[in-house]
């Protein structure tokens, strides 16, 4: 691995019937389920596009408190700085002083409606940042960069001594036209949704502190109900629609920076491949050891599809296969071995390898077996 390699850090929710698993607790589930869950946190190359890293957590463990024991565990890797792209769900002062405490590059969503982010938005916000000289139509964003400081705290352990610095920091400021009329509308229709709900009597629990965030609602005899929208609340609302920011300590391109945020997209395929191909959406097991054994398994065979798709995508062979019809015509060729003796292939093979088959060990980079 290389030592610029930028590691996607991110967590997932598996569900779990099982009761016999300690793991498994009750948590935000990402997926909106309603039973017990174990949590999964995944470090995913940029460069090698391969998982390189899994550890399961309780089901009840918060996104933002992971950092300082993942620090803590990839010694293994064997590298003095690591860089990270992570989402705002791992945000916080403490978790970015760690950061830096251990020499570490990272690069990190940040909320709108933090101080750092505030300062820089609202200075551009509108058509100063929507010039067409701030577009790039490499990535489909408009987009300006700043650089800032970052208000550094470190406590020495021994002594409880604090030490203050001041470290630079990029904040990458960027909208999205159609993110920002897709988020328009969906809150249109959500307001919608409220006021209906209103008209009629039928409220719901989840929705109770909206109720009052975005209307007032009135009641007499004469006018019976009145409902008056609040434009000041709707508008601070919208205000950020469309905007969204990144900040890192090492990366002061804002074209480079959203490319390298994208690769998150891997972690999250490969999330998608341990529940849909890996059968990991809802997990049964009769013990905490089963658990960990299948969950083991699962990791290897991540390992495996992920190096699959990347020699898929390199020579450009979902033209022809997907992912399954790729396998399918391998799966036919088998080796048979006993202990002590010669291997042999399989009935259907023993004539030639076809030259298909050939084309794709090639592709893989795995030797033709003879």
């Amino acid at each position: 691995m290389a030592e610029k390699e930028f590691l996607a850090f991110d967590t997932t929710s598996i569900s779990s019937y099982s009761e016999l698993i300690k793991f498994a607790k009750y948590g935000k589930n990402k997926e909106g389920d309603h039973l017990p869950q174990i949590n999964l946190a995944l470090l995913y190359g940029e460069v090698s596009r391969l998982p390189v890293y899994f550890r399961k957590l309780t089901g009840n463990t918060a996104d933002v408190s992971l950092m300082r024991n993942l620090m803590l565990d990839i010694d293994f890797l064997d590298m003095k700085k690591l860089n990270f792209v992570m989402d705002r769900g791992f945000y916080s002062e403490k978790n970015i002083n760690d950061l830096m405490k251990h020499h570490h590059k990272f690069l990190i969503g940040i909320r709108c409606g933090l101080k750092i982010a505030r300062k820089h938005l609202d200075e551009v916000r509108g058509e100063k940042l929507t010039s067409w000289e701030n577009y790039n139509d490499d990535v489909g964003l408009y987009a300006m960069s700043f650089t800032d400081e970052w208000n550094y705290r470190e406590e020495q352990p021994r002594t409880g001594k604090c030490i203050c610095d001041k470290r630079r920091v990029y904040v990458h400021v960027y909208f999205n036209d159609q993110r920002c009329t897709d988020e328009r509308l969906s809150f249109a229709k959500y307001l919608t949704c409220l006021q209906d709900e209103l008209k009629s009597g039928k409220k719901a629990e989840g929705h109770l502190r909206d109720y009052d965030k975005y209307f007032v609602v009135s009641e007499t005899p004469k006018k019976g109900l009145h409902i008056v929208p609040k434009g000041d609340a709707i508008r601070e609302h919208q205000r950020d629609f469309g905007y969204f920011v990144l900040l890192s300590n090492g990366v002061k391109d804002p074209e480079e920076a959203i490319k390298l945020y994208r690769v998150r997209d891997l972690i999250e395929k490969a999330f998608a491949n341990l529940k849909e191909r890996l059968d990991m959406r809802r997990m049964s097991a009769s013990s905490s050891e089963n658990f960990e054994g299948k969950l083991f398994v699962q990791f290897l065979a991540l390992i495996y599809l992920s190096y699959i798709k990347k020699q898929m995508d390199e020579n450009g062979l979902y033209k022809k296969y997907t992912m399954q019809t790729l396998l399918d015509d391998l799966d036919i060729i088998e080796l048979y071995q006993q202990s002590g003796k010669a291997h042999h292939l399989s009935e259907i093979t023993k004539k030639e390898i076809t030259k298909k088959q050939m084309a794709l060990y090639d592709a893989m980079g795995v030797a033709i077996p003879k």
